[in-house]
């Protein structure tokens, strides 16, 4: 299997223009980008089950793995009620799987070694497109309210007060398929603000959002661009304080992160899945209390074709193609 090229490559003459759009939240009708490897005969801009039985997949054991935002370690045991519940409502033995890094959870599912996940908001047109993802729920709160913030952040005494003052100072992004990592701020700032990576401002890129906010707390990095769904919740496990850096921008609220299916499970297990989503109850259980603070309490169905609407003209902006073959 070839590795997974993204490409980002659009005039800066033209990006201006596309950017606005890109922030100003319109829908957007633009076409699938699937792999030659599946169809989509229904239109919905997601790889369609296999008409042939044959290639269905029914495993014994269900992989579960969830956006590596953060040290796998704290989220095996953050997920392991669900896990059970969703065991139970497939007769699944279910596991783990502790990703390290975005690459390597797009390669498990592309490699047909992921069958559930949550990928990051950044990340979902890429396993959509690439890797067969069909998702269908986010994270809500009770009022069915979802989503996050870009944020860009710096310690304080940086010298560094506005999105201006990243002029020859060095801002940090997670990786190159990250919305709020990468995608979403290369955009907002080569758009509003005429700053381009490289040029303009030094980068490093960490891996994650935790390493970005840590990294800036201890000074590594002078500044760095984060989603503040992590930053809450770091701060509410005592793992960083509210004091130990400066916020100097707040984007737009995006959709966060995806859940879903490998394409090809057989129909019945796929709505097992899906049903076992809606079915939890958050009440009294580690999930809750990992996402309380950032307002989560409920997972809420979703389509990739409108709630990634936003993401995807993003993505166009930066000159974002898919080589997935």
């Amino acid at each position: 299997m070839q590795p997974l090229r993204l490409s980002n490559s659009l005039p800066r003459t033209l990006m201006s223009a596309a950017v606005a759009s890109a922030f100003a939240l319109a829908a957007v009708n633009a076409s699938a980008d699937l792999s030659s490897r599946y169809v989509d005969n229904d239109g919905d801009m997601v790889a369609d089950a296999p008409t042939d039985e044959s290639q269905w997949v029914d495993p014994n054991t269900l992989v579960f793995a969830y956006t590596p935002v953060e040290d796998p370690a704290v989220y095996a045991d953050v997920w392991s009620g669900f896990l059970e519940h969703l065991s139970e409502a497939t007769g699944k033995r279910v596991q783990f799987f502790p990703v390290q890094s975005n690459a390597a959870q797009q390669e498990a599912l592309r490699a047909g070694r992921l069958h559930v996940a949550g990928f990051n908001t950044g990340g979902v047109p890429v396993a959509v497109n690439c890797g067969g993802f069909r998702p269908f729920a986010i994270m809500a709160g009770e009022d069915g309210s979802y989503g996050y913030e870009m944020e860009i952040i710096t310690y304080p005494g940086s010298g560094i007060e506005s999105v201006e003052d990243l002029e020859g100072r060095q801002l940090a992004f997670t990786s190159e398929t990250s919305n709020s990592g990468f995608r979403a701020p290369s955009a907002l700032l080569r758009s509003e603000y005429g700053l381009e990576a490289g040029e303009d401002f030094e980068t490093a890129f960490s891996g994650s959002h935790d390493n970005s906010i840590l990294g800036v707390v201890n000074k590594d990095y002078e500044a760095a661009a984060i989603a503040n769904s992590v930053s809450n919740r770091m701060i509410s496990r005592g793992v960083v304080s509210e004091g130990d850096y400066e916020i100097i921008y707040t984007s737009e609220t995006f959709p966060t992160t995806a859940y879903g299916v490998a394409h090809n499970l057989t129909p019945e297990l796929a709505q097992q899945i899906q049903d076992a989503f809606f079915s939890y109850d958050w009440e009294g259980t580690a999930l809750e209390a990992e996402f309380a603070n950032s307002g989560e309490a409920q997972f809420i169905p979703i389509t990739y074709a409108e709630h990634w609407s936003v993401i995807r003209t993003i993505a166009d902006a930066n000159g974002v193609t898919y080589d997935c073959d």
